[in-house]
């Protein structure tokens, strides 16, 4: 079996991300199309995020990442982007269950968030549960995803799971 892995390059934010700051309502609230509003992700924090980000990045952030209103867009627009992980000292739980359900991976590693730093080289090794720093020769352990979850995360969200299995056990 293949183990489930992701690698890329960082981008770092800080505590109390929301959900607004990901992608602002004033765009949510025009359109439903993930590609125009992923355009505008993370634009109050990093203005050229969006246009500079590139597939198969990471985020690395502080602590309640994606906290705020419950809008399944903010990691819709990521994963949208290319994001293909995040990794935060800790999520806001919403955000958390939002991420999986759309395929997004999300660990959380307070000691990781906080020594790894933007443009690292970072692998995320999701069933063993380690990340690895590549740039700064580092390691660090976090609690595995549970499996169930890591199968919804493999087909890439739920509404796929659900098409390709009909149902869901836990």
């Amino acid at each position: 079996m293949v183990e489930f892995e992701v690698k890329g390059k960082v981008w770092k934010f800080g505590d109390d991300v929301s959900t607004d700051a990901i992608i602002s309502g004033k765009y949510k609230f025009k359109t439903l199309n993930m590609k125009e509003l992923a355009q505008h992700a993370m634009e109050t924090l990093n203005p050229n995020f969006a246009k500079k980000v590139n597939f198969g990045d990471l985020i690395v952030a502080g602590k309640n990442f994606g906290c705020g209103s419950s809008r399944e867009q903010a990691p819709r627009v990521l994963k949208e982007l290319g994001i293909s992980a995040i990794i935060a000292a800790s999520f806001a739980r919403i955000f958390f269950r939002n991420a999986i359900n759309v395929g997004l991976p999300v660990v959380e590693c307070e000691k990781a968030a906080k020594e790894i730093n933007e443009k690292d080289i970072v692998e995320i090794n999701l069933e063993k549960g380690l990340i690895k720093n590549l740039t700064q020769n580092k390691v660090y352990k976090f609690n595995p995803i549970p499996t169930f979850l890591l199968n919804i995360l493999k087909v890439g969200g739920l509404v796929e799971y659900l098409k390709q299995y009909g149902g869901y056990e836990v």
